[in-house]
């Protein structure tokens, strides 16, 4: 019965006879067995889920026999690695059975026809104890199972734990999001790419005639290996959530390891190209930048900077801060402004507000406590002066929510938060207030310069006129304009001259002063220029085509004809 146990376990490692000098080089180097499983390129996912001290165990049980099987046993063999196929098996390996374990490994008859080669002997050292004194070529024992790994710093041994999945899984809790899957998000020191490109060349180095076949790329990413050894434990903790590699929620593990930061510091000398200043970034040793220069740096150079095997650590990586976020929702609608004295945006001048609010702000700050979210950008199809008031169906515009806590809302829901909004204040209202996708957030601003748009201003006129010396504006169809950078807004626009067509004009007699005067035009069309003239710097005008100087007094939008968003029926 033991024995079909034994036989079991070893069935379980998807490793062959001329993985075991790999392993053991490994395991005596000072790598973890999570670690050595990926060097070994063994894709099999439950492997990295048991303990790490079983798997110990089974690699250690795997090349403790090292000389007592002959050529003839059959042995595992490893799955291929998707990146560049298997490439680690010798030419005259028989084929035997058809039979494919879960994993995808099989089983095959080795029938080796290699020389005779020196064999590193390892007795019950491999447990502890000494290695045997029968061989010179013989290594070191591995590390303890307590040592810390040389390549992943103790990542894949102290952070793929239930208790570390218990932490991770309460912290997504304390937050309070809504989700319904997950996204894992790793990011690791950059120095764990040098430590690894180190650990490789050492193995290269010492095995390369008998099995370096293998590149690099097969190497099972340390990533990947995380991810496998620790989402289940993370979606059991979390009520069975479904952890996938697409998902709108991520949840981020981050980990550092400051003792050996200047692990990096050489490649700067040797590949300064590949390291620059770069945003938003505290160091120029980013994990990019890193695998870029031991892509371009030689061996030879390499080795002469950097030892291998690796040192052994002190000490190991340390977690930060568990970090949520969800990918941001779109809110559209549309707003009027019955306001004359409120600006779209907060109008802040060298740190000084100069409006109480804002119609940006009435809206989202109802939204931003519904959906919990940490901010919000806001964008309208055009914008009014703080003057101006928005009539007739509103501007269209969007919010978008970032890094919502609640991401889902009925339409009941949302109709509840269009009142909340509405009755907040009576210096704006909103309509058809919805959640969009960020691809229809493209409908608000196509057609930019083609839409039309449509006022009513109140003209002042010096000169007292009378209804029949108006009436000739409603006669003038696609009046075109050369309008330079009005003086106001020059300070924010390039200085320019922008041809804007009006499309029609109707003129409404009030008194001998005043007239309302209603146009269709191309939308971006300065109308405040049009009426007075910018001292010339809009042709033509109202003033040349009255022949009088005229002034205005107010403006309103009667409407933005963009077919976005869809209106939902009252």
């Amino acid at each position: 019965m033991d024995k079909l146990l034994d036989s079991s376990v070893e069935k379980m490692l998807p490793l062959k006879e001329k993985d075991k000098p790999v392993v053991q080089k490994l395991l005596s180097s000072g790598c973890c067995a999570r670690c050595v499983l990926r060097f070994c390129c063994v894709l099999v996912q439950s492997l990295y889920r048991q303990p790490v001290q079983d798997t110990l165990k089974q690699l250690q049980d795997f090349v403790s026999d090292l000389d007592s099987k002959t050529p003839n046993e059959s042995t595992a063999v490893p799955e291929p690695h998707p990146a560049s196929g298997d490439k680690s098996h010798d030419a005259t390996e028989a084929k035997q059975g058809e039979d494919e374990s879960e994993e995808g490994t099989r089983t095959a008859t080795e029938q080796s026809d290699d020389p005779p080669k020196k064999r590193m002997k390892l007795d019950d050292g491999l447990k502890g104890s000494e290695a045997s004194a029968g061989s010179g070529d013989a290594e070191a024992p591995p590390a303890p199972a307590l040592s810390h790994c040389v390549v992943c710093l103790g990542v894949l041994q102290e952070y793929c734990s239930r208790d570390h999945a218990r932490k991770v899984a309460e912290a997504v809790k304390t937050e309070d999001y809504h989700f319904e899957t997950i996204l894992l998000s790793v990011s690791l020191p950059a120095q764990l790419c040098v430590r690894e490109h180190s650990c490789w060349l050492h193995v290269k180095k010492e095995m390369r005639e008998k099995v370096m076949t293998r590149v690099k790329d097969d190497i099972v990413p340390l990533k990947e290996a995380f991810k496998w050894s620790v989402q289940g434990l993370i979606a059991t903790e979390l009520g069975g959530v479904s952890v996938v590699t697409r998902s709108a929620f991520e949840v981020g593990m981050e980990f550092k390891h400051s003792p050996t930061d200047s692990d990096c510091h050489f490649l700067a000398t040797t590949c300064p190209d590949c390291f620059r200043p770069t945003k938003n970034k505290d160091s120029v040793f980013t994990r990019a930048a890193v695998i870029k220069a031991l892509e371009k740096i030689p061996d030879s150079k390499f080795l002469i900077h950097y030892p291998t095997p690796p040192g052994r650590p002190t000490s190991i990586c340390t977690s930060q801060a568990i970090q949520c976020l969800h990918t941001s929702i779109y809110v559209a609608g549309r707003y009027n402004k019955y306001s004359r004295s409120l600006s779209q945006t907060p109008w802040i001048i060298d740190g000084r507000r100069m409006m109480e609010s804002s119609v940006e702000e009435l809206i989202a700050e109802p939204l931003a406590s519904s959906f919990r979210s940490k901010g919000f950008n806001f964008s309208s199809s055009g914008r009014e002066d703080v003057d101006v008031r928005t009539l007739g169906k509103g501007r269209p515009f969007a919010m978008e929510m970032l890094n919502p806590h609640r991401y889902r809302f009925t339409k009941m829901e949302m109709k509840k938060i269009q009142e909340t909004i509405n009755t907040s204040s009576d210096k704006i209202a909103v309509r058809d207030l919805q959640i969009v996708t960020r691809e229809c957030m493209g409908h608000m601003k196509e057609g930019e310069e083609e839409k039309t748009k449509s006022y009513t201003a109140l003209v002042w006129t010096q000169k007292p006129i009378e209804k029949d010396d108006i009436i000739f504006l409603d006669d003038i169809k696609e009046l075109t304009l050369d309008q330079k950078t009005p003086l106001r807004v020059l300070h924010r626009r390039a200085l320019a001259v922008r041809q804007r067509v009006i499309h029609s004009m109707n003129a409404s007699f009030r008194d001998p002063h005043h007239f309302y005067l209603r146009l269709k035009t191309q939308a971006g069309t300065y109308i405040k220029e049009f009426v007075h003239g910018d001292f010339g710097r809009t042709k033509p005008n109202l003033c040349q085509l009255l022949k009088m100087d005229t002034d205005i007094l107010e403006l309103d939008v009667e409407s933005v004809d963009v077919d976005w968003p869809p209106t939902i029926p009252e």
